[in-house]
């Protein structure tokens, strides 16, 4: 099926939540927010929105300020790190309102972490009803709590607002076997499960994140968000990338 196909096709996913890496924003730069692919995402949240999927986004904070590395690198107190890198996911998740809004796609900020003035505080409830009346619900400041990664974050709100399918985009086209700009045999895997990605240490996501979608049943869907189109054909149901399961 052609990506043209999968935007007239009726959504396989009810609602989803979609992981996207800090990183990803920061465009070929590697650091700070691309305003172009920014564009080009919200471009394609509005695709799977306007196609009846209600849609939650968390988005990382590593195009701004990584905690682990900080803490490693610096020597800053490991949860003032985290806390620091809260506040870099709060950035892009403004940063996504804002792009999301100038298209026509409502939206709500919530964060973990109060701060009135400029989003919600998380409330399960409150981001379920948000999503029922058509918005975009973007999660921030991870779990408001330090040691955990927003993958941790992702897969627990996945799960608190019933989401069907975790989507995680990247930018390579699903889990290799090892990396596969470093080794040239490295093999592209359509399928996994939890227990495979958990043992051979594949990065799918982290292992806490894992576990508690193995735990729950929760499927992962790891794909290349900046190939166009990808993220509607992965709502539509198309083979893209790699697929996590129980079994």
């Amino acid at each position: 099926m052609s990506a043209a196909a999968a935007k007239n096709r009726s959504p396989r996913y009810r609602r989803i939540l979609l992981k996207m890496s800090g990183e990803i924003l920061a465009g070929q730069s590697g650091w700070g927010i691309d305003l172009d692919v920014l564009t080009a995402l919200a471009a394609q949240v509005k695709d799977v929105v306007t196609g009846g999927t209600q849609t939650a986004l968390v988005i990382g904070g590593g195009n701004i300020f990584r905690g682990a590395v900080a803490s490693a690198e610096a020597g800053i107190q490991r949860a003032t790190a985290d806390q620091m890198g809260m506040l870099g996911t709060v950035i892009n998740a403004l940063a996504m309102q804002d792009a999301l809004e100038q298209i026509e796609i409502p939206t709500r900020v919530m964060t973990a972490v109060e701060m009135e003035s400029m989003a919600e505080p998380y409330i399960r409830r409150r981001a379920v009803r948000h999503l029922e009346k058509g918005r975009v619900v973007i999660m921030a400041a991870g779990t408001g709590h330090p040691y955990f990664t927003t993958d941790t974050a992702a897969a627990l709100r996945a799960l608190e607002i019933g989401a069907d399918v975790l989507l995680k985009g990247t930018k390579v086209d699903g889990v290799y076997s090892s990396d596969p700009k470093r080794d040239s045999s490295a093999r592209r895997f359509d399928a996994l499960t939890f227990t495979d990605a958990l043992r051979d240490e594949l990065h799918v996501m982290d292992a806490t994140a894992l576990a508690m979608c193995r735990d729950n049943d929760m499927p992962v869907i790891v794909f290349n968000l900046l190939d166009a189109d990808n993220l509607a054909r992965v709502v539509a149901g198309e083979a893209v990338g790699t697929i996590v399961t129980a079994s």
